[in-house]
């Protein structure tokens, strides 16, 4: 299984890993808006629209939330940013430690949603999607310096433009669809289980999109140290 595992090729491996990240933003983003209200955290976009509608005083949309997360994001990303900065290109123990971070973080908040319970008060709720827009801001700077094109794992909307615009109905011949549908496919469903998964408590739904995060994290790391076992000394 292992060997199999490091016979991927990066950019397949790399590919897949981000997908799964996807799914589980969209599960994340979910839980912000339907049970933390109304605050996005992962996608960045919604949440700067909502903080400017939340200024306006438009239908009581919060404000605070919504800004605070999105300090928290910038602030996420930019500390991986600082810890990736000398690091060497593709999947590494950095890039491990980060993804591994953002699955421990989100299971530690599932746990306390477990333990406050499905309502928490206005106070908890700015904390946790704070922290969880910290977490999602390490996610996507760790994802984008995996480079893997059209796959940011919490936005896509460059990726809904590239697969239209470069579609054999646009300007090109609908090279790259496949990784963008998918894409798409898997925030979509995500958002989708998040929903449903709220039904079974907040606290369960993170909890799911935490596991999700590992998994792709485990998988990284056992195959970037296969693989640097296997790997001939210099070579």
């Amino acid at each position: 299984m292992i060997a199999r595992l490091s016979a991927v090729p990066h950019e397949r491996f790399h590919l897949g890993a981000l997908l799964v990240l996807t799914f589980s933003t969209g599960i994340i983003d979910a839980v912000g808006y339907l049970g933390l209200d109304r605050v996005f955290t992962g996608n960045m976009t919604g949440n700067v629209v909502i903080l400017g509608m939340g200024l306006a005083g438009a239908d009581d949309l919060p404000v605070v939330g919504p800004l605070l997360a999105l300090v928290g994001f910038m602030v996420g990303a930019a500390l991986a940013g600082r810890v990736l900065r000398a690091a060497a290109a593709g999947w590494s123990g950095r890039t491990t430690a980060l993804f591994a971070a953002v699955g421990v973080v989100v299971l530690g908040l599932a746990v306390v949603l477990m333990v406050v319970g499905d309502e928490p008060g206005r106070g908890v709720q700015v904390v946790l999607t704070t922290v969880l827009g910290t977490a999602m801001g390490v996610q996507a700077a760790t994802a984008r310096f995996l480079a893997v094109k059209d796959v940011t794992t919490v936005v896509v909307t460059s990726t809904i433009t590239g697969l239209a615009s470069d579609s054999v109905f646009g300007s090109g011949d609908g090279k790259g669809s496949g990784r963008r549908v998918l894409a798409v496919a898997l925030i979509l469903v995500g958002a989708l289980v998040g929903a449903a998964l709220l039904k079974a408590g907040l606290g369960v739904a993170l909890l799911v999109a935490g596991l999700v995060i590992l998994v792709p994290t485990l998988a990284g790391a056992v195959r970037a140290r296969r693989i640097a076992v296997t790997s001939p000394v210099g070579g």
